[in-house]
């Protein structure tokens, strides 16, 4: 959790991941271009990464006590564009620079660009090695009470390397790092199962020497819960198996995998608030 923020309610982390996707469709919009399906799959994760499991500080982000977050599908980012703002690290208003020239909130992250982004982050399968690097410098640093969380596509690990830094992390038992990987069964082509066969996924982390906890990533609770369980495996390496729905939130969106890369027009983004604002009908939006 932040060191400035109180702590907040579970019931309250359900309602922030709502304005979050709210504020999604709202840049990728206004930006015209990016990607739907996983960032708005993805606003419960970093909701409550952002607003109850890191160690982070969002008045000092470079903070050497801070627990380290990469978002290794870059493409993704703008969901954790989204809680930055909502946690304190820039003004909200700044979300509606996304992918515009000279932005600080590019397509894919930047690392110099934004203080609190750890790596840039684009090319696909870089983020597990990265991380089983900051994991062992940690290590060697003697810094026990700092973790290295790493956060997946699905899709992604149709790269070699991704499974190079699975098996180091094995061989050296990095029990610092909790890997994250969305398990949306979507990338851009089509479904996972049909464009590269991932499972069994479980066994294949088990036979690179992961521990692997398999979870709604759809659920606050349960990811807050993955974590802390995670935390307590000292013999190895973490990877929790999130299971979310792309496009979550958003009707026409769930399950598509058309939405993986592409943004909303503007009647598509009118549509899509008035569900996000109204809970799919269940409550009436001011808006309206």
């Amino acid at each position: 959790m932040s060191m400035t923020q109180k702590p907040m309610s579970v019931a309250s982390m359900e309602k922030k991941a709502n304005e979050i996707r709210v504020d999604i469709i709202k840049m990728l919009e206004h930006a015209g271009s990016g990607h739907s399906a996983g960032p708005l799959g993805l606003a419960d994760v970093f909701t409550a990464l952002y607003f109850k499991i890191l160690k982070h500080n969002p008045a000092n982000p470079d903070w050497d006590q801070r627990d380290i977050l990469l978002l290794s599908n870059g493409h993704c980012v703008p969901v954790r564009y989204a809680t930055m703002a909502h946690a304190g690290y820039f003004p909200k208003k700044e979300l509606m620079t996304l992918r515009q020239l000279g932005s600080r909130l590019q397509g894919h992250p930047e690392r110099l660009r934004l203080p609190g982004m750890e790596t840039t982050s684009g090319p696909l399968g870089s983020g597990l090695s990265q991380a089983a690097g900051m994991a062992l410098a940690l290590r060697m640093d003697k810094a026990q009470h700092r973790w290295v969380y790493v956060v997946m596509g699905d899709g992604e690990l149709d790269e070699g390397n991704v499974w190079e830094a699975a098996m180091l992390a094995g061989k050296y038992k990095l029990n610092n790092i909790i890997g994250i990987v969305d398990r949306n069964n979507i990338q851009i082509e089509g479904p996972t199962e049909k464009v590269m066969p991932l499972e069994n996924l479980r066994d294949k982390w088990e036979s690179f020497g992961w521990h692997v906890l398999e979870i709604d990533g759809n659920d606050i609770e349960a990811v807050i819960d993955a974590t802390s369980m995670a935390k307590a495996i000292v013999e190895k390496p973490v990877v929790i198996i999130a299971h979310t729905v792309p496009g979550k939130g958003v009707d026409f969106m769930e399950y598509d995998f058309h939405w993986h890369g592409s943004p909303p027009n503007h009647e598509q983004a009118v549509k899509a608030l008035k569900e996000l604002r109204t809970l799919g009908g269940k409550i009436r939006s001011e808006h309206e």
